[in-house]
């Protein structure tokens, strides 16, 4: 994908997010982002989406068998957490001090 357009995303990696939809969804649980796949418009979030996967014996895992992970979903799925309000929020960009920062529009909160 060129950087010409690059989507911008308002979800960063280590941010706390609430599943909004699909089998996992619960609104009132946040849950951390641990990466980001800007190409593919995708998240990966703790606890959430877990497959299992079949993996054979190898040299590291010499018992192979059934592993359990998380696999990625797409980013429209997620919202970002407002602490302050207890719940998923829309995100508003602004500038401060010329830094570019996100605030939550339910709390007006500036997301750290």
């Amino acid at each position: 994908m060129s950087n010409r357009f690059k989507p911008k995303f308002n979800i960063k990696k280590g941010d706390n997010v609430v599943v909004i939809a699909g089998d996992d969804k619960d609104p009132g649980k946040a849950r951390k982002v641990l990466n980001i796949y800007p190409d593919e418009s995708m998240v990966l979030v703790e606890g959430v989406n877990i497959v299992t996967k079949h993996t054979k014996p190898s040299a590291q895992n010499t018992k192979g068998g059934i592993v359990k992970k998380e696999a990625k979903i797409h980013i429209s799925n997620v919202q970002l957490w407002d602490a302050k309000s207890g719940s998923g929020s829309k995100i508003s960009r602004s500038r401060e001090n010329g830094k570019l920062v996100r605030i939550a529009k339910k709390s007006g909160e500036v997301i750290k």
